[in-house]
């Protein structure tokens, strides 16, 4: 490990006097080595729950042998899980079947909608898992998903009171460790674990990636914190997992707040970049760069990576890549686009689709009306045109065309996908889209947008931290069209688009 900055030596002092501590690390911080320190300098012996088995493997590597380093899903699977192994090795089977075993064999009608078996035992399991995620003991109705076109709140409610029996029968299967109808999954184990009340036993525990926590993991590490010492690590201005359920815990956890600013990664002109993105986001750090690392902002005419806002986009950028020649790589997604395609094929046949998205438009047609028309179909819009322009067989083909990422000239990812990782250089794709203007104008007669959106902030951050050497802001180049609003503040004017600096400049 490097010498330690002032902020890693006062994050050791602190974790030596016994603080429970959060700690703010940027991207590229040295979060890992930080907690690998302070773990080393004591004699305690601690846990550290990992945000998946990769993260866990490899901080097993780095960490003394007094840490043990595991997920929270292996941690609850140790405990409790083991017991449902016959039934978490079963075969996967259409969520309809299950729904049958169930007692959904009728269809419903909500409004002028008719729900079928289906779609019925579709959302059921949905909801199971919402309910798994959470931290309530018991089945509500805010666990039932919202279905893309129903049009009202009473039709939501009408939609839970069908619902809610069926998911509260099926998690009663769930507990059956050698019988039942519904495939038990991780995130089964690890609610029942936590409905447990679990004591953890450790004289620490480091929490990591704690702004992506699920608030089921958040009840059980909470509730250690009167028998061992707790240290929440992350980065609150990469919390972009809301529509799955994590929350950022870190800003109203109660002990002692300590930040990791410095970013190793890359050199002080991309941290700019990513500190234009954390003040819109109204983030509580902010970066500095590594001085001795050159880096470059402008264009690129062959990046290492393109990251995209949605599968969509990558989607896009993919047919784009592979029409001029190119060897493409795609992390995930491949499963989604092809579904959605298919899912099209069938609409544009005539025929109905069993896509949880668009499973209640009877037609094409009324989908592309609903994109074009209804602000809650926004965000289809650019797969409509997808499917306009290329067709679905076209959009098959080029996801069969996809290479492995060691043999790629260039890997496109979301920009979720992408968190976590990092390239050489970075192209931010199109689909990253400005604001829309208000009704209002400024003083020099251009209309005024409205706020950058912190949701929308936070993906932008994750996304050009990704990049070493060169970032290339492609679609997000909006934010050097004028300062933008964000909370009653202004983002700073924005800089040239080309900047470069050498090694050492300040």
């Amino acid at each position: 490990m490097h010498t330690p900055t002032d902020e890693q030596a006062h994050a050791a002092d602190a974790f030596r006097a016994g603080h429970h501590l959060v700690l703010q690390a940027g991207a590229g911080t040295g979060k890992t080595s930080t907690l690998t320190q302070l773990a080393a300098d004591t004699q305690r012996r601690g846990r550290y729950l990992a945000f998946n088995k990769d993260i866990a493997h490899d901080a097993a590597t780095r960490f003394p042998r007094t840490v043990i380093c595991k997920t929270a899903h292996a941690t609850a699977y140790a405990a409790l899980g083991h017991r449902y192994t016959s039934r978490l090795n079963s075969p996967r089977q259409p969520a309809w079947k299950t729904g049958q075993a169930l007692g959904i064999t009728r269809p419903v009608r909500i409004g002028t909608h008719e729900i079928g078996p289906r779609l019925l035992s579709h959302t059921v399991l949905r909801t199971v898992t919402h309910f798994c995620h959470s931290a309530d003991r018991a089945l509500a109705h805010h666990h039932v998903p919202y279905l893309r076109g129903l049009s009202s709140p009473g039709e939501q409610k009408q939609l839970a009171q069908e619902v809610l029996p069926f998911a509260s029968k099926a998690w009663e299967d769930l507990h059956h460790p050698d019988r039942g109808v519904v495939r038990f999954e991780h995130d089964h184990y690890l609610k029942m674990w936590a409905l447990t009340e679990p004591r953890i036993e450790a004289d620490f525990l480091f929490l990591d990636e704690a702004q992506d926590t699920n608030p089921v993991l958040e009840e059980v590490f909470t509730a250690q914190r009167s028998h061992t010492q707790l240290v929440m690590v992350g980065d609150s201005a990469q919390a972009i997992y809301g529509w799955r359920g994590a929350r950022d815990v870190m800003t109203g956890f109660d002990a002692t707040p300590l930040t990791l600013t410095r970013s190793f990664r890359f050199g002080p002109l991309i941290a700019e970049e990513a500190n234009r993105w954390l003040t819109l986001a109204d983030a509580p750090i902010r970066l500095t760069g590594t001085h001795d690392l050159a880096t470059e902002v402008g264009s690129l005419t062959r990046p290492d990576a393109v990251l995209c806002r949605t599968n969509i986009g990558a989607m896009a950028e993919v047919m784009r890549l592979l029409s001029a020649g190119h060897r493409v790589a795609l992390t995930r997604g491949q499963h989604q686009l092809t579904q959605l395609a298919l899912a099209a094929r069938d609409l544009q046949s005539g025929r109905r689709t069993t896509h949880p998205e668009l499973v209640l438009f009877p037609s094409w047609g009324e989908l592309q009306d609903y994109a074009a028309h209804d602000p809650a179909g926004r965000d289809l819009q650019p797969f409509i045109d997808l499917v306009d322009t290329h067709g679905t067989d076209a959009i098959l083909t080029a996801v069969h065309q996809l290479t492995d990422e060691t043999l790629a000239h260039v890997t496109v990812s979301t920009a979720h996908s992408a968190k976590g990782r990092e390239w050489p250089t970075v192209r931010i794709g199109e689909d990253f889209l400005p604001p829309k203007d208000t009704d209002q104008n400024d003083a020099q007669g251009r209309p005024v947008p409205e706020p950058v959106s912190d949701t929308d902030a936070r993906l932008a951050y994750v996304a050009v931290t990704r990049a070493r050497r060169h970032l290339d802001l492609g679609g997000l180049n909006w934010i050097n069209d004028r300062p933008w609003p964000c909370q009653g503040v202004q983002a700073e004017t924005a800089a040239p688009a080309v900047r470069h600096e050498a090694p050492g400049d300040a």
